[in-house]
């Protein structure tokens, strides 16, 4: 087995698509075999962060940035208590990290959490790939034995794992059990915050904003939302597909017909998209990154937002639709191929968008949205 000393010779290693196409290169943090869909994320910087978002449990992250690990890693900007990406694929990974949080290199913190990697890959020809003929299940085979099986016995292995679409996996990467974010200065509201996948900056925004955030299991009911006397509902980002999100739909729609002030985020977004009756579906390639632009429909503003997504709501974009709970528009939008980036009810107060507000990783652009769940729950209480 290899070790993350710098300058070690590192042992081989092979990535394998379903679709048969092979990468080899070196092994990076842990040495062994994994799988999981292949996705690319277009972001420059926090790495962090997008290996410790549940948002890519199961999922084979490639980074386009060519050079990654450069700041390596401190213990102030995980999102989450642990790693959950299911493997790590990059170009040319830093020999030597240099900041001043630094704490352990990135190939260390891999090797530490059992994360198996591959580095030296044309990261760039893999991008185009996945571009061309989209997600799909992948394996990392490292060390000399795996990566010297034979390519059809790899790529059986591949072929034998299960696909993202019509996998439930939030319930897997959310909290057992309830937990209080306290207010930050005087509290002025109380939030149930449905975790199907949540990251930990995003009840730090709303704490920020004087809320206090009662963080509950993905699996909570409607009483159970309803037990923390809530001044104002949150579904959280996650993992997998939300055509299997029934319980979380159905907890909505509750929380819908009680017209209490409702904000979703990424899962969140579908999640709301399904309780109206739209339906949801599988982007070719997904969007994955902290650089996308999407425009406020409202405000007719443009903002550079993060993403994690590999499904949409399928709502139209050029009318405002019936719903059960009133009329319903398209909101947001991203400007690369107009997928639907955001909902919002006209005759509630209930709000979601795709992408990832809490910025971490990405840019502020997007914090408004905070306040804007802010101003609902002010105005409801009015």
């Amino acid at each position: 087995m290899t070790t993350s000393t710098r300058g070690a010779v590192k042992a081989p290693a092979v990535l394998v698509l379903e679709d048969g196409r092979v990468f080899r290169g070196r092994a990076y943090g842990a040495v062994g075999e994994t799988f999981g869909e292949a996705v690319f994320s277009t972001g420059m910087t926090g790495y962090q962060e997008t290996l410790t978002d549940p948002s890519y449990h199961r999922q084979v992250v490639v980074m386009t940035a060519p050079h990654v690990g450069n700041t390596g890693v401190n213990d102030e900007d995980p999102e989450s208590s642990r790693i959950w990406v299911s493997g790590y694929v990059v170009r040319d990974p830093a020999r030597v990290p240099s900041n001043w949080r630094s704490v352990r290199t990135l190939d260390e913190e891999l090797e530490r959490q059992g994360v198996v990697g591959i580095s030296g890959v044309d990261t760039r020809a893999l991008t185009r790939h996945l571009r061309e003929r989209g997600a799909m299940r992948v394996g990392v085979f490292s060390g000399a034995a795996l990566a010297g099986a034979d390519d059809a016995a790899l790529l059986a292995k591949v072929q034998a794992q299960p696909q993202m679409k019509g996998a439930d996996l939030s319930a897997e990467v959310a909290t057992k059990e309830t937990y209080v974010v306290p207010a930050i200065g005087e509290k002025k509201f109380t939030v149930a915050a449905v975790d199907l996948g949540i990251k930990g900056m995003t009840p730090h925004r709303m704490a920020e904003r004087g809320i206090e955030v009662h963080v509950l299991p993905a699996t909570a009911t409607a009483e159970d939302v309803y037990a923390v006397d809530p001044d104002g509902v949150f579904f959280s980002n996650g993992p997998g597909d939300p055509a299997t999100a029934d319980h979380p739909v159905s907890v909505m729609r509750e929380v819908l017909e009680r017209k209490t002030p409702l904000f979703g985020i990424c899962f969140g977004n579908q999640i709301l998209g399904r309780a109206l009756g739209f339906g949801t579906y599988k982007l070719k390639y997904g969007h994955r990154g902290i650089n996308q632009p999407v425009q406020d429909r409202t405000t007719g503003k443009v903002e550079v937002t993060a993403h994690n997504h590999g499904f949409a709501v399928d709502a139209p974009l050029d009318r405002v639709s019936d719903t059960p709970y009133g009329r319903a528009q398209v909101s947001h939008v991203c400007l690369n191929d107009d997928v639907v980036e955001g909902l919002q009810l006209l005759d509630q107060p209930a709000f979601s968008v795709q992408y990832h507000p809490e910025a971490a990783a990405g840019p502020h652009d997007a914090a408004y949205l905070f306040d804007r769940f802010v101003s609902l729950m002010e105005a409801d209480r009015a």
